[in-house]
């Protein structure tokens, strides 16, 4: 079963057309990661608005989920698109006022080399199970002078495995790879894969790095 299998079908489906949880990842072992439904399918928070602040340009939201800021920054009259393998998800966003397309990241995508900001919120470093691998494929994405802004973990880990989408309620999805990693792990796979860590910062017990391609100036939040 694939990754876009998974995202498109069952649990993750029903949580996101009612805006509610329980919603989990599952590792193999049994340990659960929960999933913030409900804040996902509200307005922006302060944490949120600290990304959003520091959007330049063109953004590019990868894994744009329900949709809320992609939807936030087009009401602010910014050009913005979201991506999500979930339908429902491309659904709701563009019932937000946002634009989004059902793509997956390493999918053909528009304006490639071209984007000012991309965002990797809510986890989504964690997409396809090998962050290196997806921050190489973002130094393709983004422009040269181009800014990643990413979430980590707010603990210290470096973790790939394989996961499913699970309701707490004997609902699952199908398996797929998942990764986790804190700032330190991402710190480390960002310069490996050509990147710059530019800024860290916390907020609302949420932690984020600014990236910048290593052949660019250093730029500020």
């Amino acid at each position: 079963m694939t990754t876009t299998t998974a995202w498109r079908a069952g649990p993750y489906e029903c949580a996101l057309r009612t805006g509610r949880g329980p919603l989990f990842l599952r590792r193999h072992d049994g340990w659960l990661l929960p999933l913030e439904i409900e804040r996902w399918c509200t307005a922006p928070d302060s944490a949120d608005r600290s990304v959003l602040d520091r959007c330049r340009g063109t953004v590019l939201d990868i894994g744009c989920g329900p949709g809320r800021l992609v939807a936030a920054l087009a009401a602010e009259g910014r050009r913005a698109l979201g991506i999500d393998i979930s339908p429902e998800a491309v659904t709701r966003t563009l019932r937000l006022g946002g634009s989004a397309l059902c793509r997956s990241v390493f999918e053909p995508l528009p304006a490639e080399g071209r984007w000012d900001t991309a965002l990797l919120i809510d986890g989504n470093v964690g997409i396809g199970g090998d962050p290196a691998a997806l921050l190489r494929r973002l130094r393709q994405v983004l422009s040269p002078s181009g800014r990643l802004l990413a979430e980590c973990a707010p603990v210290d880990v470096d973790e790939c495995c394989e996961v499913r989408v699970d309701d707490g309620r004997g609902g699952r999805g199908a398996p797929f790879p998942w990764a986790r990693v804190g700032a330190r792990a991402l710190s480390a796979h960002a310069r490996s894969a050509g990147w710059h860590v530019s800024e860290q910062w916390s907020l609302e017990g949420r932690t984020f790095l600014s990236l910048v391609p290593q052949s660019s100036a250093v730029a500020g939040p």
